[in-house]
């Protein structure tokens, strides 16, 4: 099992900063992929940002120039730097790992931009 927990949550105005942090523990392969999925209210859930362990990333096109996920040197936490903030990036944020096949969340942060 792993275990996944999220931090960096908050609220900040239009044009405002946040990083989110997420950190993994429990059975860790080295052969994974983290990443970045919110949810805004009445929509589905969808993909911000991920990362392979080889340090290759992914971002979806409404978030690309604004925010960078990264991994911190032990590799079993990732960050996702956010910048130049909407209200549209108005969601809670899940981390989310995959290893041999297995899917674990966390338990999502809230992330809220005001106008």
């Amino acid at each position: 099992q792993v275990q996944l927990v999220e931090s960096g949550g908050g609220l900040v105005q239009a044009g405002g900063s946040l990083r989110l942090s997420c950190a993994a523990s429990g059975s860790i392969f080295s052969i994974n992929t983290m990443g970045w999925y919110r949810q805004a209210p009445g929509k589905q859930r969808e993909l911000v940002a991920t990362i392979i362990n080889n340090g290759i990333t992914n971002y979806a096109d409404s978030v690309k120039g604004r925010f960078t996920i990264s991994r911190g040197n032990a590799k079993n936490t990732v960050y996702l730097q956010m910048n130049s903030l909407k209200p549209e990036d108005t969601a809670v944020y899940y981390c989310r790992r995959t290893q041999v096949n297995n899917v674990y969340w966390g338990q999502g942060t809230q992330v809220t931009v005001s106008s």
